[in-house]
């Protein structure tokens, strides 16, 4: 238990010193508490020796109103330093889990971890934050009461010292193993509520299709497993510890027992005074209450070691490196070059040796089916990842060898998925940039498109948007979206299905404002529509983490490839996806690849 306050100690920091005051004040506090003891044993000490009289009794009164009020101050001293204290440690920590969280490689966000994330930042450091130095102050007040008291008992006789010591050590040892059992279930208690976190972002994300496929019954089974799960481990993590805590209070009262017996034993024999031994007696009634509080305090002391843990999981999570101090080359003849690069997710290679460059001011199309790598590639050129082996160049510079800042202050990415922050119109926009002036944004806006239907809101650009976007359309998100695009002005735009998921109207308007955005920038698009991509100065067809061919439209329709029996396809009404796993043609295609 020691090992956590001092793991406490070791996180506080530069707080550490108003800790450590707080823990004086502590020890302060607990000497007051025993006053009452002592007064008592020089009272019937002094009513024994027959010399009792009215000026001693003034002085005990204004001795124990003395510690009671220095140890109301000391009270009130502790609990401001160690509370506020807390609260100042985890408001550092929780700025230090987002500039980590946003420094990880995506990868680690796509591999079931968000309910991990969640867990941690809205139950784990709130529970160490209400609990942590409260804990711990208890902790250390119980510790020096327990050292005080053992003090007291060598100073009354070394014998039942000696006997108090035995006791306390006996019990310190039983209580370190109901911690260690403690300590397992509450690490099965907590990666349980991880999973009911999983399970309840899982729900609420696919809410809309499990209505709409009637399958309500069956996805709430698994959150109700969940939940019926998570109430087990809790309940059985309260059962173990009880049977360990009744345990615990038979020792406290056999402890209590031999101390008393030795007491007795001392006195009969001559070797000490009937005063003493009243003293000890009354001593041995609240012995080992401290020991007995600290060891009531191991189970909210093992759930924030567990929560301690999986923080650090959290923390010690490989960043991405970030250590390139180079500048861009601003006479570089290609914008982009991806080098022999390998990539893999986790250890499944998903790119196999790509080589391409693109030209600035140009547009180069990546096109192919779903899984076969395009989104991947577009990824890596914004460094979401680190490949394996290759390189990849931006403006003659390998992306390893400048900042992450000084990369994205180069690159603009709209998704077909857009998100939105729950926060104005004008704040969702301005995030582009967030230093330009009101002007800048309503141009943007316009340009984009969207200055005309945000006006047609109540509030205008102060619209608070739902959390998502979700109270404007698929096409009004995209829209704004790319506003915001327009305002960060970067050379290089990246579109990622951008008009997959809208209608006609709406997919007018982005068009235009998509033009507006890739003016005299380099664009890559990936796309599967053929108006989308047949304009394109480079067309990169991916095919199993490979490029198959490429070339301009027309080169492409010129050979007898992949890509012009997609086109003759997709003129059929058929689409790239579809008939890449379903034609006649898969086994050719492969063979050509091969």
């Amino acid at each position: 238990m020691l090992k956590i306050i001092f793991e406490v100690l070791r996180l506080s920091g530069k707080y550490r010193s108003g800790i450590n005051l707080a823990f004086a004040i502590s020890f302060v506090k607990s000497v007051l508490m025993k006053v009452p003891v002592i007064m008592s044993v020089i009272l019937l000490e002094n009513i024994y020796n027959k010399s009792l009289n009215t000026r001693l009794c003034i002085n005990m009164a204004l001795i124990l109103l003395s510690a009671l009020i220095i140890q109301y101050i000391a009270q009130n001293a502790a609990d401001r330093l160690q509370s506020g204290t807390g609260y100042k440690i985890c408001a550092d920590y929780r700025l230090r889990l987002g500039e980590h969280l946003r420094r990880l490689p995506m990868g680690y966000f796509t591999e079931g971890n968000i309910g991990k994330i969640s867990s941690v930042l809205s139950t784990d450091i709130v529970f160490i934050e209400e609990n942590s130095m409260i804990v711990i102050a208890d902790l250390m007040s119980y510790l020096f009461a327990a050292f005080i008291m053992i003090i007291f008992m060598f100073f009354f006789n070394v014998e039942v010292g000696i006997t108090t010591l035995f006791a306390s050590v006996i019990i310190y040892i039983f209580g370190l193993k109901m911690k260690n059992a403690a300590v397992n279930d509450s690490k099965l208690r907590q990666d349980q509520s991880e999973k009911l976190t999983d399970a309840v972002l899982e729900f609420v994300s696919g809410i809309s299709i499990i209505k709409s496929y009637n399958i309500l019954g069956e996805s709430s089974e698994k959150l109700r497993e969940n939940f019926k799960e998570s109430c087990k481990k809790s309940i059985d993590f309260e059962e173990n510890f009880s049977s360990y805590s009744r345990n615990l209070v038979l020792l406290y009262a056999g402890a209590t027992a031999a101390v008393f017996l030795i007491a007795s034993r001392v006195y009969i024999l001559g070797y000490i005074s009937i005063v003493s031994y009243i003293g000890i007696l009354l001593f041995t009634f609240d012995l080992f209450a401290p020991i007995r509080m600290f060891f009531q305090q191991v189970l909210r002391l093992t759930v924030m070691e567990a929560c301690l843990n999986r923080m650090k999981e959290v923390l010690e999570e490989p960043e991405l490196e970030d250590g390139g101090s180079l500048k861009f080359e601003a006479d570089s003849d290609n914008e982009i070059e991806f080098k022999d690069v390998y990539f893999a997710y986790n250890k499944t290679e998903v790119l196999h040796g790509i080589t391409f460059d693109i030209k600035k001011n140009t547009m180069t199309a990546l096109v192919g089916p779903s899984g076969s790598g395009k989104s991947t590639i577009a990824a890596l050129i914004a460094r979401f990842w680190d490949i394996q082996s290759g390189q990849i160049l931006v403006k003659g510079r390998n992306i390893k060898e400048v900042s992450l800042a000084d990369l994205m202050d180069n690159i603009s990415m709209v998704f077909q998925r857009v998100y939105l922050f729950r926060d104005t119109i004008y704040a969702n926009i301005a995030m582009g940039r967030p230093d330009a002036g009101k002007e800048e944004v309503i141009e943007a806006a316009k340009r984009a498109r969207c200055y005309d239907f945000i006006m047609e809101l109540e509030n205008g650009f102060d619209t608070v948007i739902e959390e998502g976007g979700a109270s404007l359309s698929g096409g009004e998100r995209q829209r704004i979206s790319i506003a915001r695009c327009i305002l960060k002005n970067t050379p290089i735009i990246i579109l990622d299905e951008a008009t997959a998921s809208v209608d006609a109207d709406n997919e007018s308007l982005i068009q235009e404002a998509i033009s507006e955005l890739c003016r005299g920038r380099t664009l890559i698009v990936i796309a599967h529509r053929l108006k989308t991509i047949k304009d394109a100065d480079n067309i990169l067809v991916i095919a199993d983490g490979r490029i198959a061919e490429q070339g301009s439209h027309k080169e492409l329709m010129e050979q007898e490839g992949i890509y012009n029996r997609f086109v003759k396809l997709r003129q059929n009404d058929k689409g790239w996806e579809r008939q890449y796993i379903a034609s006649k043609e898969l086994k050719s295609v492969q063979n050509e690849l091969l």
